[in-house]
């Protein structure tokens, strides 16, 4: 056994999940700086409804990108291995 596997499928798990929360955490991150940069002028005790339509806008628009990204791949990962992986 190496140093980087692991024989407890429990720990395992939760290694993976905590990983994956991480992950997303870092992307709510990346999305809220990116749309914040994008979208606000001046911050005020209100969102003016220009400010809301555009960070509604972006974070539809990060989900879409987001979401070709992950098919694009799957697709890729697909022609390169026997058995077909399908998205939808």
């Amino acid at each position: 056994m190496t140093e980087t596997q692991i024989e407890d499928p429990q720990l395992e798990n939760f290694i993976l999940a905590e990983t994956q929360k991480q992950r997303f955490q870092v992307l709510v991150h990346g999305l809220t700086d990116t749309c914040w940069d994008t979208c606000m002028g001046r911050p005020s005790n209100r969102l003016d409804s220009k400010t809301e339509v555009c960070i509604m806008n972006c974070v539809e628009r990060f989900i879409d990108a987001t979401t070709f990204i992950t098919r694009r791949l799957m697709n890729t990962t697909k022609y390169r291995s026997d058995a077909p992986l399908i998205f939808q």
